[in-house]
């Protein structure tokens, strides 16, 4: 049954890339003699064209992150797999595939700028600086959540701390033979892919525990980890792209393939078998209905609002030609689509009462992760560990994607120029998941709970949220052109709805918390945002020609 599955679910894929990917180039007028930003206005730190292989790993692996692997499982477990697989494979085609591709195309089309520059040019100014907040909130949102996953991965999977720690001097070596000797992509492949598997077997037999680590790390390793992947992700951020970022995410994304293929495998012949409920209940006690929470809950495998932040933040100043937009933009979205799925099926295989269940939804992939790869004879034990460096991987990368995008952000804001800028810039978006990383979170009920699981409800619906506004524009955009807007307007308003839907609800459960205080901004934040939008659409259609002129 679960062959049967996923072999549906790929096949949907495919057919929606060739069919649905080809009306969209057609409507957006997809053409290579257009020359892209990265050829335009390249200053070798930003703006870089890249290969197309190299762009869609980076980017890939930009979007991917552990959402992907957290929302569906935590979705799966609460309501049943198939809610969450139909709103995976619906979402994946019709809403955040047309999302990420219509924000890249939309973002070359006007030198690379951001979503929110792009509002600017259609919305009025207080829609563009409001927007640029609700971005940037967003990022610190995700550097919270994926600074303390990240974490707490290391802490309970030191061999995966090893293995990253090892990975990052990889892709720096990787940067120098690409960027600076000039080798070909093939070569630096052939040397550096088997030298990233083989960090797996290094980071076995040299853990990053107490064998290795100093006395006083040991005390509080979780707090440690929390300020090194903060300063990592601060000199990611700063360091041009084709040295960390573009090789880094090259070589990680060959380890989400090979879950990806891993999975296929154990699927195809494997024994495992559907042990999980179908459907558990319309209302979970701890998270609320299935409506609108569904929606918010499995956010980068179906719609994701961070995704527009990064095609029109870092994809778009690396696009060598437009045609390379499908690839990355949309085809991108149906393969973080399928790590959804397996993600899902780690739950799927689990019965209700499982005790895996309960816990950190990264165990649970690595789990099903270890019964798929035991299929070609690699031990249970060796195959959870490769899952979960898979997701650990794509964790670094989203941190340090996310600082960078947040220091676009905050320079946009204030309008900062100058080469030094991005050191301050960078900071300042830091220091919020640096505070975060050592103050107690509270539930509702006072318990204290890990920052990620405190946070991914307000995290989810202002990423989802911030993916109806991308739309927004977007259609803005299209409508001022003149082009067909219902495949834009249709995913708008579903988004819009389902996601200020779930603030309210978010708001009645968290009363005067944290995060329903943070929810309460967020919901003002985000009518005001869309009521100046409907003004300017409706109410104004004059003012738009202005702006554009």
């Amino acid at each position: 049954m679960l062959a049967i599955i996923f072999i549906s679910v790929i096949a949907l894929f495919l057919l929606a890339y060739r069919l649905y990917g080809r009306f969209l180039d057609k409507t957006f007028e997809i053409d290579d003699k257009k020359i892209t930003p990265s050829h335009t206005e390249y200053d070798g730190i930003d703006r870089v064209p890249t290969k197309t292989p190299v762009l869609l790993g980076h980017h890939f692996s930009s979007i991917a992150g552990a959402g992907p692997i957290v929302g569906p499982i935590i979705a799966g477990a609460a309501f049943g797999w198939v809610p969450a697989i139909l709103w995976i494979v619906i979402g994946s085609i019709f809403v955040g595939g047309i999302h990420d591709y219509t924000a890249l195309v939309a973002s070359i089309r006007h030198r690379a700028k951001s979503i929110a520059e792009i509002a600017n040019e259609y919305m009025t100014p207080l829609s563009f600086k409001l927007f640029l907040a609700f971005i940037w909130l967003t990022m610190i949102y995700i550097l919270i959540v994926f600074v303390d996953l990240t974490s707490t991965t290391f802490v309970t999977n030191p061999e995966v701390g090893t293995s990253s720690t090892l990975f990052i001097f990889l892709a720096l070596a990787f940067g120098m033979f690409s960027y600076k000797m000039k080798l070909p992509l093939f070569w630096t492949s052939l040397i550096f892919v088997p030298l990233l598997f083989g960090g797996i077997f290094f980071g076995h037999q040299f853990p990053m525990d107490d064998h290795i680590l100093p006395a006083f790390f040991n005390e509080n390793p979780g707090k440690w980890w929390n300020v090194i992947l903060i300063l990592y992700a601060f000199f990611a951020a700063i360091l041009p792209v084709w040295l960390l970022l573009q090789p880094r995410d090259y070589l990680s994304s060959f380890l989400l393939y090979t879950c990806i293929l891993g999975a296929l495998i154990g699927i195809l012949f494997g024994t495992s078998t559907i042990e999980y409920p179908a459907f558990t209940v319309w209302k979970d006690i701890d998270r609320g209905t299935l409506f609108p929470i569904l929606f918010i809950t499995i956010a980068c495998g179906a719609c994701s609002g961070f995704h527009s932040i990064v095609a029109s933040g870092t994809t778009s100043k690396q696009l060598n030609v437009e045609t390379d937009a499908r690839k990355i933009g949309y085809g991108a979205m149906l393969i973080e689509g399928l790590v959804a799925v397996i993600a899902l099926f780690g739950v799927v295989m689990l019965t209700k009462n499982d005790a895996l269940l309960g816990g950190d939804p990264l165990a649970i992939f690595g789990n099903g992760m270890g019964n798929f790869l035991s299929t070609i004879g690699l031990p249970a034990q060796v195959g959870q560990s490769f899952g979960i460096l898979a997701v650990s991987t794509f964790l670094l990368t989203t941190l340090d994607t996310s600082t960078r995008l947040g220091r676009y952000i905050f320079e946009e804001f204030f309008d900062l120029k100058g080469q030094n800028v991005r050191y301050l810039s960078t900071a300042i978006t830091l220091t919020a998941p640096l505070i975060f990383s050592f103050i107690p979170i509270y539930d509702a009920q006072g318990n204290i709970v890990p920052a990620w699981r405190a946070v991914w409800p307000v995290f989810g619906a202002t990423n989802q949220l911030l993916a109806g506004l991308a739309l927004l524009v977007v259609f803005v955009w299209l409508k001022r052109l003149g082009k067909k807007t219902l495949f834009v307007a249709l995913p708008m308003v579903f988004m819009l709805i389902m996601t200020l839907w779930a603030l309210v609800q978010l708001i009645y459960q968290s009363g005067f918390t944290a995060i329903g205080i943070i929810a309460m901004f967020l919901l003002v934040l985000a009518l005001i945002l869309v009521f100046e939008a409907v003004r300017i659409v409706f109410f104004k259609p004059d003012y738009l020609a202005v702006q554009k002129d």
